[in-house]
């Protein structure tokens, strides 16, 4: 996937769902993994010629694994000339050292937000960009399905009333694939992630079973986007 291509499903996500407006400032969570990294120019990109001004603020948050290092973050951050903040925590040696929690990605998803929202209004901003792609829709949606027995996924744009920060998803409208060719194309320098249940999660299940249904199906995935994006759930309703 090319640059211009990013920014073209970025904007047609942005415009869509109405999520940059004047004078945001807006915070990126970068773990230094392919999808933020991408997300990281995608917005990049969009600032230098969209016409809503807008600032960005990449945050990292550090979750204590010992063989985290944000180097390459930094580098790019400041190649880019975005500011870039560390934001060190000690949440892994708590949630598998501590607690020993068996089922770890709830609880340390939690954490992570909170601390990232936290840096976010510590610096001013009003929004959180999460770099959820349309994969990761598809795959919320047959999680909660399987799970929760209901239909639902996460939505574009969701207002946290209790932070008074608004979180939005620009890279909706990107496959995984394209996220994938964009990393190779541009040759991203990417952080490995050091979690020890990294492969191992529902997630990833989901993520497997998407890919099964689509090899046997062809087009399966984006029939499913179709349903979710012309269905009721919240803030998906053209």
């Amino acid at each position: 996937m090319t640059l211009q291509k990013l920014l073209s499903l970025t904007r047609k996500a942005v415009d869509e769902f109405q999520l940059i407006e004047e004078g945001d400032k807006i915070a990126i969570g970068v773990s230094g993994g392919k999808d933020s990294l991408t997300m990281l120019y995608a917005l990049h990109g969009l600032m230098r010629f969209y016409p809503k001004h807008f600032q960005l603020e990449a945050i990292t948050v550090d979750l204590g694994h010992k063989d985290f290092c944000a180097d390459k973050i930094q580098r790019l951050c400041d190649s880019l000339e975005i500011p870039f903040t560390l934001v060190k925590t000690d949440i892994a040696p708590i949630i598998f050292e501590e607690r020993k929690e068996q089922n770890p990605c709830s609880l340390c998803a939690k954490m992570r937000k909170g601390a990232l929202n936290n840096a976010a209004k510590d610096l001013g901003c009003n929004k959180v960009a999460y770099a959820h792609h349309k994969d990761d829709v598809v795959e919320t949606m047959l999680l909660s399905l399987i799970y929760e027995g209901r239909f639902h996924t996460f939505s574009p744009k969701t207002y946290l009333d209790r932070m008074d920060l608004t979180v939005i998803r620009p890279l909706l409208y990107v496959n995984e694939a394209d996220v994938i060719g964009f990393k190779n194309k541009y040759q991203l320098d990417i952080e490995k992630s050091p979690c020890p249940v990294d492969g191992y999660t529902k997630r990833q299940y989901a993520k497997e079973l998407l890919k099964t249904l689509t090899k046997e199906n062809p087009g399966a995935k984006e029939r499913m986007f179709t349903a979710i994006r012309n269905s009721s759930i919240s803030g998906w309703s053209k």
